[in-house]
């Protein structure tokens, strides 16, 4: 991977069970749902693959597709009918998309998921329970989908957080390297 020049956002910012699993993602376009600052979006870019961004706010980083979308105002979703090589979503979490984001995978598409679970009000922001997954919950909403990896529990880093993470293919899993 190269290094991020300096229109992008630092590389550090990226989440590393994005970073982790971002090889598995072989083909694009790539949706970064609630994208931010664009952070996985870049990552992606970088790697010279189709990238769709969709935020409420718009950012304007280069090799990016930006859709400007209030994804939780009732509006009809914004990529019906189109398939994603990849969908990934952080420190996002908007239950009546679940069937939407699953939806636009494509065939042996990669869901790569992290977001916060009950048990974070101990930490901070969100505490609200309707923004924080329950035990098993993306396994659950994702069924649907084959998956690779599934962690939940306590994490230090990037900040002391509960956090729930998935990674999952549409389709068959014919092999995948796991790397620390």
């Amino acid at each position: 991977m190269s290094a991020p020049s300096s229109a992008f956002p630092s590389m550090a910012a990226v989440s590393e069970w994005v970073l982790r699993w971002a090889e598995l993602v072989t083909r694009g376009p790539v949706l970064d749902v609630a994208s931010g600052s664009g952070r996985h979006a870049v990552l992606f870019a970088e790697r010279g693959l189709e990238v769709v961004a969709v935020d409420r706010e718009r950012q304007s980083l280069p090799g990016v597709k930006w859709i400007e979308a209030d994804l939780e105002d009732g509006s009809p979703w914004p990529f019906a009918g189109q398939h994603f090589g990849a969908v990934v979503v952080t420190n996002y979490l908007h239950r009546p998309l679940f069937a939407r984001m699953e939806e636009s995978l494509a065939e042996g598409g990669v869901l790569i998921y992290e977001t916060f679970m009950a048990g974070n009000e101990k930490f901070g922001r969100p505490s609200n329970p309707a923004f924080l997954l329950r035990p098993g919950e993306l396994l659950t909403a994702f069924s649907a989908l084959a998956p690779i990896a599934f962690e939940q529990g306590y994490v230090e880093r990037p900040k002391p957080a509960m956090i729930q993470r998935l990674c999952a293919r549409r389709g068959a899993i014919d092999g995948v390297r796991i790397r620390p």
